[in-house]
């Protein structure tokens, strides 16, 4: 079988930043989601910031490990309770830099709890390099139909967003 993605959804911050991004009708004909970030914090005052999503504005029955390294040095191995990108950068970063995250959620209109992946990265001018993982479970039975982003202050002008949809054919 061949498998297709499609782009079904994307958003580009225009000026002045947005506190939030909300994709609200994320359609059920597909099979799986991939979603891609480009992302930067517009008023977070500090080399970085952190991103989190959430699914059908459900901010709870989630959990996750998350794996991240700075420069060769792991500086946070652990769980939580919310869906998150690893690090982002923040205003005090080098400018005009933005962190890239991948989002895989596998059998997203399933009757089954949500598994998600998350790998990215974030650099600071060579004088610090992130990357990170992210495993995680929305616990839900619900098909999952609205994804919102938000991020400690405002995502910054440019930070772009990009759902796709793949398919089994």
């Amino acid at each position: 079988m061949a498998n297709t993605m499609v782009l079904i959804a994307s958003n580009t911050v225009g000026s002045g930043g947005s506190a939030s991004i909300d994709f609200s009708s994320i359609p059920s004909t597909y099979t799986d989601l991939l979603i891609k970030v480009s992302g930067r914090d517009g008023t977070y005052a500090g080399d970085t910031s952190t991103a989190y999503f959430k699914f059908n504005n459900d901010a709870t029955n989630q959990t996750h490990r998350r794996l991240v390294d700075n420069s060769g040095t792991v500086i946070t191995v652990g769980t939580g309770t919310s869906l998150a990108l690893t690090n982002m950068n923040g205003t005090t970063s080098t400018s005009n830099t933005f962190a890239n995250y991948e989002i895989y959620i596998p059998n997203y209109t399933s009757s089954n709890y949500k598994s998600v992946l998350v790998d990215g990265t974030m650099e600071n001018n060579s004088s610090s390099i992130y990357f990170g993982f992210l495993a995680g479970l929305w616990s839900n039975t619900a098909a999952i139909n609205r994804i919102t982003f938000t991020c400690d202050g405002v995502f910054a002008q440019y930070s772009t967003i990009y759902i796709y949809g793949i398919k089994n054919s």
